[in-house]
């Protein structure tokens, strides 16, 4: 049976082509790329024979975004942040006041270093959970380190981060020596006691350079980058890095002036080489080597007073 001018017309015009979308937003593919490749009948339906009723449409698998989080994703994990922070701390007030100071308030207890770092600590590895979850389980990325381009660098790559964190480390200190630092920082009550010295650099070394590389090189950076562009994304990644230590350093423009060149070279390290375990070991480095330096200049912390001369 042959179809009228009109009625061919019709149906050439309201029928989907292939790859077109559809209304419930799947996409028609030619039936010879639909055919699996067992299939090895003469039998199917051709799109010259006119027979569009016996083709299924077939879902197409769209790009998963990258990031797989969003703006919205951020500010919520920011917010958490500093909840976990203040139940950290809280937490850890409450079981230094019941098990090792009975006899004192939490105002006073409130001011031992230990303290408030093993508060810290505690608000790292809850934040480190959740992290997990919002890539595994929300965004139904099951792989955490391949959505976060973790990427561990190869060997050589290795040793140049560690030795570059090294390097930006004493050029810093070289550069801080020319801008007008405070005598004095509320950084510095950290270090009164050797225990202090010591687990403030364990922590420094440790779960800090990893939490704030994975917070803002690979959280925030990709979310930034995705709708600002490279350079905005850089700029701001690195402002936001210097201001979460502005207080530590009573804001102070020469000491986070410091602390912003860093965040930029490590924001521009995540954005060359698409590897957030890159700028951890650059970062972990860097304050190895304020660690190292300090060590040595205290005989191993054991006079810190000589810190302040």
């Amino acid at each position: 049976m042959s179809l009228s001018p009109d009625e061919e017309f019709e149906t050439q015009t309201s029928a989907p082509r292939s790859g077109e979308a559809l209304d419930d937003g799947r996409a028609l593919v030619p039936v010879h790329v639909a055919r699996t490749a067992g299939d090895h009948s003469d039998e199917g339906v051709s799109l010259a024979g006119g027979n569009l009723a016996n083709i299924q449409p077939v879902e197409t698998a769209l790009p998963a975004p990258d990031p797989a989080w969003n703006g919205w994703d951020v500010l919520r994990l920011t917010c958490l942040t500093i909840a976990a922070l203040f139940v950290g701390v809280f937490a850890a007030l409450l079981v230094a006041r019941v098990g090792i100071y009975p006899h004192r308030g939490l105002g006073e207890i409130a001011r031992i270093p230990l303290v408030i770092v093993a508060g810290q600590s505690l608000a790292y590895l809850l934040i480190l959970g959740y992290m997990y979850f919002l890539v595994t389980r929300e965004r139904r990325r099951p792989d955490f380190l391949a959505a976060i381009h973790w990427n561990w660098p190869t060997r050589s790559v290795l040793a140049a981060c560690l030795l570059g964190g090294a390097v930006l480390s004493v050029a810093l200190q070289i550069l801080a020596h020319f801008l007008p630092i405070p005598k004095e920082l509320p950084i510095d009550s950290f270090f009164q006691t050797p225990a202090e010295a010591w687990a403030l650099s364990i922590l420094s070394i440790t779960l800090a350079p990893l939490m704030e590389e994975l917070f803002f090189r690979g959280f925030l950076y990709p979310v930034l980058a995705r709708s600002l562009g490279l350079p905005v994304a850089v700029f701001l990644t690195a402002l936001g890095f210097a201001a979460l230590h502005g207080m530590q350093l009573m804001f102070s423009w020469g000491p986070v002036l410091v602390i912003f060149l860093v965040g930029m070279v490590l924001t521009l390290v995540r954005a060359k080489t698409n590897s957030v375990a890159s700028g951890v070991l650059i970062h972990m480095a860097y304050n190895g080597t304020i660690t190292a330096a300090m060590f040595a200049a205290t005989d191993g912390f054991r006079h810190l007073e000589k810190l302040n001369q």
